[in-house]
């Protein structure tokens, strides 16, 4: 059978008694804080307004509204029966199962309230965020294909894994395709665009781009991506993640029509 042989890599870094520290958390927990670096960093460089201690109390929120929301969306989006079955398990964000559209909405609230309650403008902290959010997409992808999970369609490509929740058949390492597009790309196309002032300038503009960016490779990756077991396919072969990414296409390029008719 042709495929490469999944790499074996434990999905627990280390254990200490009855605590493990798992790849997926950690990807979330090296994700926030290479953003809060960057945030600060960001911050003193263009002389933003925010202090060191506002960006504290916001990577706070955030890191409330990206667990809440992910996990919540999962389970609205992509939980099934069986949550409805153990409502317990929703709390297990430990054992993965986050949902990037909830993770969205969640930031977006918190955004939202930290933006009143400093009295700073939304769209600017938004900026802020989605230039580093490709960060933690795309070490996300990366512990999701350590995890065996979220793992691609069945293929004869030379690069196909054989991962052992997936049958041992070969399949498109899907993770690695949405790590390398909705990560890396994303973040050298955001950042390189940032550098010029009249972007800077457009608050919104950065953060509709990332949305719209994010959609089109989510909806293209999932050609690659074996849907989720539970959710399977939609009208002949759309998948959820596909349904949910159009949202964001069209929210995007409503931001953008906004800025346009906005006088800078």
């Amino acid at each position: 059978m042709n495929g490469l042989d999944f790499p074996d890599i434990s999905p627990v870094i280390f254990s200490a008694g009855p605590i493990s520290v798992r790849w997926y958390s950690m990807a979330y927990l090296l994700g926030i804080i290479i953003g809060w670096v960057l945030i600060n960093r960001n911050v003193r460089k263009n002389n933003l307004g925010i202090s060191k201690e506002q960006i504290e109390d916001f990577v706070f929120y955030l890191t409330l509204g990206i667990v809440a929301g992910g996990r919540i969306g999962y389970v609205l989006f992509y939980g099934g029966s069986s949550f409805w079955h153990n409502p317990l398990q929703i709390f297990e964000v430990w054992k993965g199962g986050m949902s990037f559209h909830g993770g969205v909405l969640g930031v977006i609230a918190a955004t939202w309230y930290f933006s009143r309650k400093i009295n700073y403008k939304f769209l600017a902290l938004t900026d802020l965020i989605v230039l580093y959010a490709p960060i933690g997409i795309c070490f996300g992808r990366i512990a999701n294909f350590i995890n065996d999970e979220l793992w691609g369609r069945v293929t004869t490509v030379p690069w196909a894994v054989k991962f052992p929740s997936g049958g041992y058949l070969p399949r498109h390492p899907s993770q690695l395709y949405e790590a390398f597009f909705e990560g890396l790309i994303m973040f050298l196309v955001l950042n390189i665009l940032w550098r010029y002032q009249w972007v800077r300038k457009r608050e919104g503009f950065v953060s509709a781009l990332f949305v719209i960016f994010y959609g089109i490779f989510r909806i293209s990756m999932e050609q690659f991506r074996e849907p989720d077991a539970q959710m399977g396919f939609y009208f002949g072969g759309i998948t959820m993640g596909q349904i949910l990414s159009v949202p964001l296409i069209v929210l995007g390029a409503g931001v953008i029509f906004y800025l346009s008719r906005k006088k800078v």
